[in-house]
């Protein structure tokens, strides 16, 4: 059998293959609320061994663009329950990315037209895009000290609402630039007090998140993604082997469901993540192969090579809802429109065609 589909335990989360979709932003949840069009979105690539939604933000001022979807008031995890109601009708199994944006941010998106947060008062350099065009993220407002503890709770806050709306786990985003890896890189914290400086201090945040997470609903239903050496949202890091090296030391006794890397030319830094991680490690590969994006080749060599114990796709997932079964007949592989990638209605979401069933004609 193909290793993609073999079974792996993670925590509490029994999977039925090693085929994770990743988390991808559709910008389709009008007023931070998820509707009809995102239950059929997911439900039909229940398929999966794990479903990570796309991110999804644990407070007002944790949005970073428009039309995402919230997960900090009874109304959205009433909303996200459909979702995750219809993924466990067909047999999947779903966990929500808990994505704080920091400095992503704009207040254009916020009610009081408040400042963007962040460890450091240090501007990103990227847009907001927004029907009127773009606009520059402006310099946030540096954390203080009653801010950061504000945003550990509120991520312990959303999860607690996760497994209200009936989620199997929950992923912290610490990648790609938002408010977790904004701690982490060197380049946009410049603090000079617990939580900056050397390595030990800026990886404080993140220790701290997860251990409020996992006090909240279990460490086993609790996982995290990081991206080393990624540069997307003006991130830099000087230190990235040394970072994530002691960061995973720093998470391993916590006994999580799951680390997910997403790699970024970094194959040294995942190798080293590896042998420090102790439990399942989940692995959006860098396309090796040379093709973009990864494939399911690049997914079996990891595997194989014991890199990883499951791997997640992005595009892959999106463009074929049925992802499993088109693997195991080697394909064919319909192909991502980048033009309907985000918000939109349901072109480009849920109009991707499944093979014909067996006995059906093309």
């Amino acid at each position: 059998m193909n290793e993609l589909l073999t079974p792996v335990t993670g925590g509490a989360l029994d999977l039925p293959s090693r085929l994770v979709m990743a988390p991808m932003t559709r910008n389709r949840a009008p007023g931070g609320l998820v509707g009809g069009h995102t239950a059929e979105y997911y439900a039909q690539r229940a398929g999966a061994g794990l479903i990570i939604t796309e991110g999804t933000q644990p407070c007002v001022i944790g949005q970073g663009y428009l039309d995402t979807p919230g997960l900090h008031s009874p109304e959205q995890a009433a909303a996200w329950r459909l979702v995750t109601d219809a993924v466990h009708r067909r047999g999947g199994r779903i966990a929500v990315q808990i994505m704080h944006s920091g400095r992503i941010g704009h207040p254009r998106l916020y009610p009081g037209g408040e400042l963007p947060l962040a460890p450091s008062a240090i501007r990103s350099g990227e847009w907001l895009h927004t029907p009127e065009g773009l606009l520059e993220h402006p310099t946030p407002r540096e954390m203080t000290p009653a801010d950061i503890d504000r945003a550990v709770e509120e991520f312990a806050a959303s999860a607690r609402l996760a497994m209200d709306a009936g989620f199997d786990a929950v992923e912290l985003h610490a990648a790609s630039g938002y408010l977790i890896h904004q701690f982490l890189s060197d380049n946009a914290n410049r603090r000079t007090d617990a939580y900056g400086g050397p390595v030990p201090n800026r990886i404080r945040f993140a220790v701290e998140v997860v251990r409020a997470v996992s006090a909240a609903v279990g460490p086993d239903r609790t996982g995290i993604r990081v991206s080393p050496g990624i540069t997307y949202n003006g991130m830099n890091e000087s230190d990235t082997e040394i970072l994530y090296a002691e960061l995973t030391r720093a998470l391993a006794p916590f006994g999580l469901a799951y680390l997910h890397v997403s790699e970024n030319d970094t194959r040294d830094v995942t190798k080293i993540i590896r042998s420090e991680w102790p439990g399942v490690l989940i692995l959006n590969p860098h396309p090796w192969s040379g093709d973009e994006p990864a494939t399911p080749a690049d997914g079996i060599e990891a595997l194989r090579s014991g890199l990883a114990d499951a791997i997640s796709f992005g595009r892959l997932w999106l463009a074929n809802p049925d992802l499993p079964a088109r693997i195991a007949a080697g394909g064919p592989y319909n192909e991502a429109d980048r033009a309907t990638f985000y918000g939109g209605d349901h072109r480009g979401y849920t109009d991707y065609p499944s093979l014909p069933a067996p006995g059906e004609g093309r």
